[in-house]
């Protein structure tokens, strides 16, 4: 074997990730023994993990309305403004407690909007108890599903799917009939801890710059000399008995699995349609490109092209906001600002695209971060490393709403309402559909749930973050018209003119017109720009024929109707 050619083809194997549509990509393969898991899932849902590397403020990506003088106090040079001029905080929810009232950071409109669409969760407060703001033992601790003791050296992801899928022979077996690709993907050039399983490691795959050019490049593969083996890397029968045989076999093994998995991947790919969904690009005061584009466009179309990966994990930069975090004068604009305009607009492509594609109901994403930023800013207008903060989730069966009231501003730090753990083991139970009992013993282990406490804080409880069909939960229908909604119209018969009452949760247009029983507009009532808040609006029924009739009411949330008889 020539040594060059060797170390060459090791590198495809165990380097760089590969790319689809010029994204960089990581594919999860284990190794146990010479063991694999590989078979079919027990359903077709998937989660997307969305990594916020670096620590977001989640202060001023939700601002506190309740305690807000504190927070401005708190925040001289940073705080976002609440009223004055164009460029203020967005109310998230008026029908929330007072002390849970936030509002979103003003370049976040994208997130309201879905929102207000009944696709967002949000928990406010979680860490994990001595949460030392670390970024590598921070990231490290979230991505093993662990506590601040705890030094797995296996992912809770990895757990899971060691119970997801059942073990096959590897690589012989892998992949297989039922399960072609790879079980996670990993967007990016670094390897997570969050896949690996005990005694396990993830092998990134080196496969290209473009769908066309990893299947190429894996076909192009030089193997050993061509004198002594073919050019697809089988190890000459002189190195077999050797000590590093069996491990030479192996590296070689991953090489043909690349092979396979690039094949694989590339006709999913191309299966697939682009996007009738347009993605931001850029942010608008900077045109700084939008880094996580690409990478929800790629998750949808592989999807679509029939890939059934389980987890993908995408990733944004840029949360570690010492300085310059706002900029001085103007603390709407910067680095944070961009970052949060990133996540918000194209996880609201993301989720229209997935709709358009028809893969809405199988989706869900959650964001992540190693810690959050302190309460009080610095003098050099940003944020130094905090403890707590906010998680988010998307999707079409999200239970929507906010878990958790506002910080308390008086500390140093976010004090600790939930642990991490809770969301993430309510969302293999009830998303993922892993039995408690799986969750308990191998994946966060029971004396996290049923064990003493490190101390008296946060809750441990799991959480309802998953909207349930069977009407137990309530449903984003339900969510939507508590926020965007028509009262029975009076009086009830009327004649000559009636009162309409009707409320809404941020601003709006609000369309108010007479239906006959078929549907048709008959007249229009009323119409015109409204803000958070209940209204009343008296129209005139002047020219309209005794009979039954309906008063449709109608924004861009919701549109809502209720009967009415004219005498």
């Amino acid at each position: 074997m020539k040594r060059r050619k060797f170390l060459k083809n090791m590198s495809l194997t165990m380097g760089a990730p590969f790319a689809l549509g010029g994204v960089p990509v990581k594919l999860l393969a284990q190794r146990n023994g010479l063991h694999q898991l590989a078979s079919q899932s027990t359903n077709d849902r998937i989660l997307v993990i969305l990594q916020m590397h670096g620590g977001n403020d989640g202060l001023n990506t939700l601002v506190p309305i309740h305690d807000y003088d504190l927070y401005r106090y708190r925040r001289p040079n940073i705080a976002i403004p609440f009223k004055n001029g164009n460029r203020t905080l967005i109310p998230l929810d008026s029908t929330l407690p007072s002390e849970a009232q936030v509002g979103l950071h003003p370049d976040m409109q994208d997130m309201k909007d879905l929102y207000d669409q009944g696709r967002v969760g949000i928990v406010q407060g979680v860490s994990y108890h001595q949460n030392n703001g670390s970024h590598f033992r921070g990231r490290d601790i979230w991505n093993m599903g662990g506590g601040s003791r705890d030094y797995y050296s296996s992912g809770w992801v990895g757990r899971y799917l060691n119970y997801e899928f059942s073990p096959l022979e590897y690589p012989d077996q892998f992949p297989n009939e039922d399960m072609e690709d790879p079980l996670a993907v990993e967007i990016g050039t670094t390897v997570s801890l969050l896949f690996h399983q005990t005694d396990n490691i993830p092998t990134s795959i080196s496969l290209g710059s473009s769908p066309e050019g990893f299947a190429n490049l894996i076909d192009s593969l030089e193997g050993f000399d061509e004198t002594q083996t073919d050019p697809k890397g089988i190890p000459p029968e002189f190195m077999q008995p050797t000590r590093y045989g069996k491990e030479i076999e192996w590296i070689l093994g991953l090489e043909q699995k690349s092979e396979e998995y690039a094949d694989r991947l590339f006709q999913v790919y191309q299966q697939s349609t682009a996007p009738t969904v347009t993605y931001p690009e850029t942010y608008p005061f900077t045109n700084a490109r939008n880094p996580l584009s690409g990478q929800f466009q790629l998750i949808s179309r592989l999807l679509e092209g029939g890939c059934k990966t389980k987890v993908f994990l995408v990733k944004v930069g840029g949360f570690d906001t010492h300085a310059d975090q706002v900029v001085e004068g103007a603390p709407t604009l910067g680095a944070h600002a961009q970052r949060l305009y990133h996540i918000a607009s194209a996880v609201k492509a993301f989720q229209a695209d997935l709709r358009a594609r028809g893969l809405e109901d199988r989706v869900l994403t959650v964001t992540m971060s190693e810690f959050g930023r302190r309460i009080a800013s610095n003098g050099s207008f940003g944020t130094d490393h905090g403890t707590g903060g906010p998680m988010m989730i998307f999707g079409k069966h999200v239970k929507p709403g906010v878990q958790g009231v506002v910080p308390d501003l008086n500390l140093s730090n976010v004090g600790m309402q939930y642990d991490y753990r809770q969301v993430y083991s309510t969302l293999l139970r009830d998303w993922l559909e892993v039995p408690q009992q799986e969750i308990i013993d191998h994946i966060f282990f029971e004396d996290f749930f049923d064990g003493e406490k490190e101390d008296g804080s946060g809750n441990y409880e799991p959480l309802e973050l998953y909207e349930f069909d069977d009407g137990s939960e309530v449903t984003s229908v339900d969510f939507i018209a508590e926020r965007y909604g028509l009262d029975d119209p009076y009086p009830n018969p009327a004649s000559g003119a009636i009162t309409l009452r009707f409320h809404v949760n941020g601003v709006t247009r609000v369309t108010l017109s007479l239906m006959d029983a078929s549907g048709r507009v008959i007249k229009s009532l009323h119409e015109g720009q409204y803000a958070a808040g209940k209204y009343e609006q008296r129209v005139s029924l002047a020219g309209v024929v005794p009979g039954n009739y309906l008063v449709n009411f109608a924004t861009v949330q919701n549109t809502e109707t209720k009967p009415i008889r004219i005498r």
